[in-house]
């Protein structure tokens, strides 16, 4: 199944020649998988945190296509291509009015309070299983 998200660049986003200057995405990016775990996993970033844990970044290779400027509207894809006893490898496309924009793998790693990896707890790991199982 692919997670989707609108995301419209804005002004914070850009350079001064009124395009988005390439960390942004890196934002928009975790924006998505920061979603993700609140829509479907049901496991808010802040409630990880209250526990002590959370989903660092571990991986990130990135492809830009072509530019976004202020205004564009983003349609962010999001898949989930493994779940490892700790780690979630996620592909993450934006697709401007026009064309791809961006192209982002990811590796994000379940971590407690010590910064460890630890396995992802059934109940997280059923719901991401059911995601990928969805048509």
């Amino acid at each position: 199944m692919i997670y989707t998200r609108q995301i419209r660049v804005e002004f914070n986003h850009c350079d001064p020649a009124g395009i988005v200057f390439y960390p942004r995405y890196f934002e928009m990016t975790n924006s998505v998988a920061e979603n993700f775990f609140r829509d479907v996993v049901q496991l808010p970033y802040e409630e990880m945190m209250a526990r002590g844990g959370g989903v660092p970044t571990a991986r990130l290779e990135v492809t830009f296509h072509a530019p976004s400027r202020l205004g564009d509207l983003l349609d962010w894809r999001m898949q989930v291509q493994r779940l490892g006893g700790s780690s979630l490898d996620l592909t993450i496309e934006a697709q401007g009015a026009d064309k791809k924009r961006v192209s982002v793998a990811l590796t994000l790693v379940n971590v407690n309070d010590k910064g460890r990896p630890q396995p992802w707890s059934d109940e997280v790991r059923q719901r991401i299983t059911t995601f990928m199982e969805a048509e």
